[in-house]
């Protein structure tokens, strides 16, 4: 089954992962939530497993919904004696956008309208309302004309069942969550420290009412949510509902829980006693209090908690009823310093100018929401304060000086063209200075100059150059680049070469799964710096993307070799009717439909195939009007053929041509230094153009090679403006 699982605002990548763990076979991450695929029995442990979900919703229906009419006549021809006895009780609450239908409550009155009307003309008996306990809870989404009826299994997820008060300004429990996992906080963690034999210890210095250590144990504890949210009932009446295999489910959870072993390896501090107390109480609720240590004192006199390696997780005061606090912000951070400098964690800051207060090195900066508040998640590698001696305080070298001034003049001569176009993701630097060999990417995140990422990419140095001399030069470019664009390390993505057998080949890449967003044009795009030999992105396309977004409205686009679908996302994003994209890569597909749902654009009228794009071209039928076709310089798989640009464009490019249609357009690139197009066969069956001039922005001037690019007609050119 399809499901989507809500949550709050910058959690949907840490729910994603968690569905898979839950038994999902595919969870892909869109707006405030996660769209994914799997057995039914995947959706009930979401319902008792799930950390970061809001809700766990069960779909009934999808439909076209342009008004109430549709709304209630979907809804009323359901037979709703097999969910929801006669006399039962029932609850709808909807979410609403778009132009069909403008008010959540009064959405929610005509769900439960059809219902009623509908239970008492089969049986002649009347439900009725319970917003608190009802039998059956259900959710309604409507947006863009769709509608989406769903059960509501387990009401909201992020109250776990101990909470016994609060203070004033409490933490939802799945936020408490997301910054423990930021942290480093995960049972796989956890499991790994006690296999070296130096577990970790967790520390809230400003614990509030206890909400991240009470849920850090209960993840420590391996104790699911559900237990207890729900107790020995179930989550929901619902006549649907799968008894028996929830209460496998549940016997299943409870044989895991590891409460009553807990080691008393948790520490909370807060300034209040009676908060203190009220903290005791919600842990001595959950079952966890003998193993946490709670006191009351001032973040001036924090000192080490206990021997050996530990984790810190911290929600200082930030919002309108507790006044935040730069200077409070500066004390936490030189407490952390102090008393635990080579621990590592994670603080929930109310801004980015309170998490700079800190003054803490940040490894990952992550945006969330709290309520209604937009928060930074401040995710510290170790609390040490920079060495005297880091290489930001060290003069830069003859060498490097150099390079920085070359990056700095490029950046002035390129900055009234980067400002007028709207450009935050280009190259900075290509091998400029000819022994400093690396191409410089620069990506902004979506939400300011602060959050600035580089990507280089170290081209290899020439046999004749010593391995030494390559590495000194290599260190120098990064200390220019620290220096230029005053970015931390953590924020530098490295991919250099090595030299091995066969050649020059690059090294692994890191494994950080920290991908963001960043805006082209009017689109926003999901890349990963760090993950992949490349990001996501390749911007030397620019042009080519944004000619196909002025080009798309009202056409039928396809996108062969498609990658990630950032050319598809300015396709839809440009009014495309529809766009078909093609590609061998399961991963590469995912991907793009991420990017898609980041902008909006989902629906059956955006189709994503997994195939050999030649293969596919033989065996599709359709027609479409511009097509992109970008394909690598080579590639082999183990299922299928071996694909040589120089060897196949012109059985690629002709079978491509017979799925144009009469007056549309290809557009052709690749990047292969030494390709040359068999021209005078491709004239039999289509009007070429070279406009790789066009394609080339001022950013890759200085390396006009980087890629070619061609434009095919169906029909020769004043044939298309004849009909035009």
């Amino acid at each position: 089954m399809r499901y989507f699982v809500p949550c709050s605002r910058g959690l949907e990548y840490l729910l994603a992962e968690e569905l898979l763990t839950l038994g999902a076979t595919r969870a892909t991450a869109a707006p405030s939530g996660v769209n994914a695929e799997g057995e039914a029995e995947s959706l009930l442990r979401v319902a008792l497993w799930s950390r970061f979900a809001s809700r766990a919703l069960w779909p009934l229906l999808e439909f076209d919904c342009t008004g109430e009419d549709d709304l209630y006549a979907a809804v009323h021809a359901i037979d709703w004696r097999g969910h929801l006895a006669p006399e039962g009780t029932l609850a709808v609450s909807a979410h609403v956008s778009g132009p069909g239908i403008t008010h959540a409550r009064f959405a929610a009155q005509r769900v439960k309208d059809a219902i009623v009307d509908r239970l008492r003309f089969d049986t002649g008996i009347r439900p009725s309302v319970d917003l608190d306990s009802p039998d059956l809870r259900l959710d309604l989404v409507v947006r863009k004309g769709r509608a989406m009826l769903a059960v509501d299994l387990a009401g909201p997820l992020h109250r776990r069942g101990w909470r016994q008060g609060q203070g004033e300004a409490p933490l939802k429990e799945t936020l408490a969550c997301a910054v423990l996992a930021r942290a480093g906080w995960t049972r796989e963690a956890l499991a790994a420290a006690e296999a070296m034999g130096t577990p970790l210890s967790l520390l809230d210095p400003m614990c509030g009412s206890g909400t991240l250590l009470v849920e850090g144990a209960l993840i420590a504890a391996d104790t699911a949510p559900g237990l207890l949210r729900h107790g020995e009932a179930p989550p929901t009446r619902w006549r649907g509902f799968d008894l028996p295999t929830w209460q496998r489910l549940v016997d299943e959870a409870r044989a895991r829980d590891r409460r009553t072993s807990l080691a008393p390896r948790f520490f909370g501090i807060d300034l209040d006693p009676r908060i203190v107390q009220q903290a005791r109480r919600n842990a001595e609720a959950a079952g966890v209090l003998e193993a946490i240590d709670f006191c009351s004192g001032d973040i001036a006199d924090l000192r080490r908690p206990c021997e050996g390696p530990g984790i810190v997780a911290c929600n200082p005061p930030y919002d309108e009823r507790l006044v935040a606090d730069e200077a409070l912000y500066a004390r936490l951070g030189e407490a952390l310093q102090r008393a635990v400098p080579e621990w590592r964690g994670a603080l929930l800051c109310g801004s980015e100018a309170l998490a700079r207060a800190t003054r803490l090195r940040a490894r990952k900066r992550y945006a969330l929401r709290n309520g209604a508040l937009d928060c930074t998640l401040l995710a510290c590698e170790a609390f040490a304060p920079p060495s005297q001696a880091a290489d930001e305080a060290r003069p830069l070298s003859e060498g490097a000086q150099m390079v920085a001034n070359r990056l700095r003049k490029t950046l002035k001569h390129s900055a009234r063209w980067r400002e007028r176009e709207g450009i935050t993701c280009f190259r900075a630097y290509d091998a400029d200075l000819p022994e400093y060999a690396a191409a410089v990417d620069v990506y902004a995140e979506e939400g300011g100059e602060a959050r600035t990422f580089l990507h280089v990419q170290e081209y290899a140095p020439p046999a004749s150059v010593p391995e030494h001399d390559a590495r000194r030069r290599f260190g120098e470019l990064l200390a220019a680049l620290r220096e230029v664009f005053q970015v931390p390390k953590e924020r530098i993505a490295i991919k250099t070469r090595t030299r091995g057998k066969g050649g020059s080949k690059y090294g692994r890449m890191d494994e950080r799964q920290q991908a963001f967003i960043v805006r082209e044009g009017a689109v926003r795009l999901e890349v990963n710096l760090f993950d992949y030999l490349d990001t996501g992105l390749f911007l030397d396309h620019r042009p080519l993307r944004l000619r196909i977004a002025s080009e798309a409205k009202g056409l039928r686009f396809l996108n062969l070799f498609c990658y990630t679908g950032a050319a598809t996302v300015h396709a839809a994003v440009g009014g495309a009717a529809s766009t078909t994209s093609v590609d061998l890569s399961s991963t590469y597909l995912e991907w793009a439909g991420r990017n898609m749902a980041l902008n909006g654009q989902t629906g059956p009228q955006h189709r994503y195939v997994k195939a050999d794009a030649m293969a596919w071209l033989r065996a599709d039928r359709a027609e479409y009007d511009l097509i992109f076709c970008d394909p690598p310089t080579f590639s082999n798989s183990k299922d299928k053929a071996d694909f040589d640009v120089q060897k196949h464009h012109v059985d690629l490019l002709g079978a491509a041509m017979r799925r144009l249609a009469p007056g549309g357009v290809l557009l052709f690139s690749n990047n292969f230094r030494r390709f040359r197009p068999d021209l005078e066969t491709i004239a039999k069956f289509a009007e070429i153009e070279e406009i790789t001039p066009a394609t080339i922005d001022p950013d890759f001037e200085r390396n006009p090679r980087i890629h070619r690019a061609w434009v095919l007609y169906r029909g020769r050119p004043r044939d298309r403006a004849g009909q035009a």
